[in-house]
């Protein structure tokens, strides 16, 4: 069992910040690496790239938004509940060295996947230049820590509401324009990733983004996570998380994706109905 030591609601409470005690993880996690949690016994097991780590307090943070059943238990623990199960750190590594000039490109929960990468490529020596995006300036989250992790800071809103009034894109298009980029890294949703892709491809920019398929054991052996990089099948759990960009066949994830979104809806349902009664 995994105990929380720190929760935090975020963006409205539509966004949940977890420091979860678990030293060996925290020892052995590397940036772009992921867990994999599970509410009590019954419940769905859901990965999660990490946020943070602290080897000193022998801690983990993730954050997730939350979007159905398993993710709405999960906001019902409080400081000094206990996950039932924690399985990590899963998955490859981000490869970290110093090429240049980098861009890392979030939006959503993905800036909570960023976060860790963001500033293992700053402290590689690179010069980073961070472009973060949401609907609105009150859902976007973490921004002092990545701002600190950065060179260059931008912000963008769907609304105006703070910074660039448009798109992330927008603003990767300026960058692009003005430096000689040598790598981007782009983890959001994947509209936001599929079209930085296309953006870069053009530029001829290696990018990097970070998938997150349907996952069930996370060792590779129930296949649930496959995703087509180029041309390939390829499993998000041991083979990622992160893919070339270019590579990845994002309408075929969307549509994965989605396959299950009306079970989804009724599971959720079903559980508020049953905390009504």
């Amino acid at each position: 069992m995994a105990t929380i030591v720190y929760r935090e609601e975020m963006a409205q409470g539509t966004i949940i910040l977890n420091e979860i005690e678990a030293p060996r993880i925290s020892r052995k996690a590397k940036p772009g690496q992921f867990v994999i949690l599970q509410a009590d016994e019954t419940g769905e097991r859901i990965p999660l790239t990490m946020a943070d780590t602290n080897p000193e307090k022998g801690t983990i943070t993730i954050i997730y938004m939350v979007v159905g059943k398993s993710t709405a238990r999960f906001k019902e623990l409080q400081v000094g509940d206990t996950y039932y199960a924690l399985i990590g750190p899963l998955g490859a590594p981000t490869h970290v060295e110093k090429v240049g000039k980098v861009v890392c490109v979030g939006g959503g929960t993905g800036i909570a996947v960023l976060h860790p990468i963001t500033r293992a490529l700053k402290e590689a020596g690179n010069e980073v230049t961070t472009i973060l995006g949401s609907r609105s300036y009150d859902l976007l989250i973490m921004e002092e820590k990545m701002r600190a992790a950065s060179d260059h800071f931008h912000i963008c809103t769907d609304d105006g509401s703070k910074g660039h009034h448009g798109f992330v894109t927008d603003v990767l298009k300026q960058v692009l324009a003005q430096d000689d980029i040598a790598l981007v890294v782009a983890i959001g949703p994947i509209p936001m990733m599929k079209f930085c892709s296309l953006i870069t491809k053009d530029k001829g920019v290696k990018t990097l983004v970070s998938l997150n398929p349907i996952m069930v054991d996370g060792t590779g052996m129930c296949g649930c996570c496959r995703v087509t990089v180029g041309g390939e099948t390829k499993f998000a759990c041991v083979d990622g998380p992160e893919f070339d960009a270019h590579k990845v066949d994002f309408d075929e994830l969307a549509k994965r994706l989605a396959s299950y979104l009306e079970d989804e809806k009724k599971s959720m349902d079903a559980h508020k109905n049953c905390k009504v009664q």
